[in-house]
C-alpha cells in the first residue's frame, strides 16, 4: 500500500488522538484504582489459598477468552473502517456475531469431552471450572462491544461503561464474599452480574442493534477475519503463557498459598500499570487504523507515541522496582502477602517491555502479517515456560521472576 504524506492531517490527527486521551483516562486512571483497591480488600477477605484460587480461575478464564472470543473483537476493530467506507455493516456484524457464537459452541464441547485433562491440567475444582465456563460468555460480548465503541470513537461511553463496569465488580464481589461466605467463587458470581449489566449498558451505547439485521453471512470476509486474528490469538497466547503458567506451575510444586503471593505481585503489576500505559493505544489506535485505510503514513505517529511511552512509564517503573517492599505492604491488607515484594520487580519491568510492544509491532498489525507478531511472542513463552520448569522448583517466587 502507498502511502501519502500529509502535515496537516498528521497534526489534526495529533490533535483528535490528545483529544481521546484525556475523554479515555477517566476509565483509565478508574481502573488503575480499582486494580489497587481490589488487592488490599480481597486479600483482608480471603485466606492465601482462596486468593490462590481466585488467581487461577482468573487465568484459566484469560486462556478460554483468549482462544476464543478476544480475537474477535480485535478483528471487528481492525476493519470496521473498511466496512463502513463500503456500507455493508449489517452483513459485517452478522458475521462477527455467527463467529463469536461459534467459538463459545465449540468452547463448550472441547470443554465437555476434555473436562478430565481439563481439571487435571488446571487443577481447578468443578464448580470453578462451571462459573469459569459460564462466565465467559459476558465477557466474550463485552470484549466484542467495547471495539465497537472504540471502532466509532465513542471515548466517553467507552469511559462511563469501563467506569460503571469497575464499580459494580467490586462493589458486587465484597456483597457476595462477606455475607454469602462464598469464597474465591463469589468473586467470580460478582464479575458474572456486573458484566453482564455492562453488556446491556453497552449495547445501548454502540447502537449496535440499528445496525444488526440477521443476514447471510459473508463469507468474504470470514476469511481476512481469520487471517488477521487467529494469529493475534496465538500471540495473546504466547503472552499468557509468560505471565500466566508460573502460577500453574507454582501451584503444582507449593501449593495456592504461594500461588497467591504471585497472584498479589501479579496484581499490583500488570493490570495496574498496563491500565495507565494503555491511555495512549487505546485513543490512538483506532485513528491510526482510519489513517492507514485512508492511505496516510503512519510512522511518524507511532514513532512519536513510542517515545512518549518511554518518557512516561520507564520512571514509574523504575520507582515500583526500587520501593517494592513498601509497595506491597500498602496495598495488601495482611502480613501473609508481603513475601511477594521480591518478584515485583520482575513483574513490573516485564509490564514495561510488553507494553511497549503494542507500538514496536503494530506496523504487523496494519499489514495484517499479525504471525510475525506471534513468532516473536511465541519463542518469549517458550523460552519463559522453559525457564519457569527450571528455576521454580530451585529458587521458589524469585525463579517466579527470573
Amino acid at each position: 500500500m502507498e502511502f501519502v504524506e500529509n502535515k496537516e492531517v498528521e497534526k489534526e490527527q495529533l490533535t483528535a488522538i490528545f483529544r481521546d486521551m484525556i475523554k479515555y483516562s477517566p476509565s483509565k486512571i478508574c481502573g488503575m484504582l480499582g486494580n489497587a483497591i481490589i488487592v488490599p480488600v480481597y486479600t483482608s477477605l480471603l485466606s492465601p489459598e482462596q486468593y490462590g484460587l481466585y488467581s487461577l480461575s482468573i487465568a484459566t478464564l484469560s486462556f478460554l477468552c483468549i482462544i476464543f472470543s478476544d480475537w474477535v473483537g480485535l478483528s471487528g476493530l481492525r476493519f470496521f473502517r473498511q466496512h463502513q467506507m463500503t456500507q455493508d455493516m449489517p452483513k459485517y456484524l452478522t458475521t462477527l456475531v455467527t463467529m463469536l457464537a461459534s467459538n463459545l459452541f465449540l468452547m463448550f464441547v472441547l470443554s465437555f469431552i476434555f473436562r478430565n485433562w481439563f481439571y487435571a491440567q488446571f487443577n481447578i475444582p468443578v464448580k470453578y471450572l462451571f462459573a469459569i465456563l459460564f462466565l465467559i460468555i459476558p465477557v466474550a460480548i463485552r470484549a466484542l462491544l467495547f471495539q465497537l465503541l472504540r471502532a466509532q470513537l465513542k471515548s466517553v461511553s467507552y469511559t462511563i461503561s469501563t467506569i460503571a463496569n469497575q464499580l459494580m465488580t467490586i462493589l458486587l464481589s465484597i456483597i457476595f464474599v462477606k455475607y454469602c461466605h462464598m469464597g474465591a467463587v463469589a468473586l467470580l458470581l460478582g464479575m458474572g452480574i456486573s458484566i453482564s449489566l455492562t453488556d446491556l449498558l453497552l449495547i445501548y451505547q454502540s447502537n449496535v442493534l440499528s445496525w444488526f439485521k440477521i443476514q447471510k453471512i459473508d463469507w468474504k470476509s470470514v476469511l481476512p477475519i481469520m487471517v488477521y486474528g487467529i494469529p493475534i490469538a496465538a500471540t495473546s497466547l504466547s503472552a499468557w503463557i509468560i505471565n500466566q503458567s508460573n502460577k500453574f506451575i507454582m501451584n503444582s510444586i507449593h501449593g495456592f498459598s504461594q500461588v497467591g503471593l504471585v497472584g498479589v505481585a501479579y496484581s499490583l503489576t500488570l493490570p495496574l500499570l498496563m491500565t495507565i500505559f494503555s491511555i495512549i493505544t487505546v485513543a490512538a489506535i483506532p485513528r491510526i487504523i482510519n489513517m492507514y485505510e485512508e492511505k496516510i503514513d503512519v510512522r511518524p505517529i507511532v514513532s512519536r507515541f513510542t517515545g512518549y511511552y518511554v518518557l512516561i512509564a520507564l520512571p514509574i517503573i523504575t520507582v515500583i522496582s526500587f520501593y517494592a517492599r513498601d509497595f506491597v505492604v500498602i496495598f495488601s491488607s495482611s502480613e501473609k502477602f508481603y513475601d511477594a515484594f521480591q518478584v515485583i520487580p520482575f513483574f513490573a519491568f516485564g509490564t514495561f517491555f510488553m507494553a511497549m510492544t503494542d507500538y514496536t509491532t503494530l506496523q504487523y498489525h496494519l499489514a495484517n502479517k499479525t504471525y510475525i507478531d506471534f513468532i516473536i511472542k511465541l519463542t518469549s513463552g517458550i523460552i519463559g515456560v522453559i525457564l519457569n520448569i527450571i528455576l521454580i522448583p530451585k529458587m521458589g517466587l524469585i525463579g517466579v521472576g527470573a
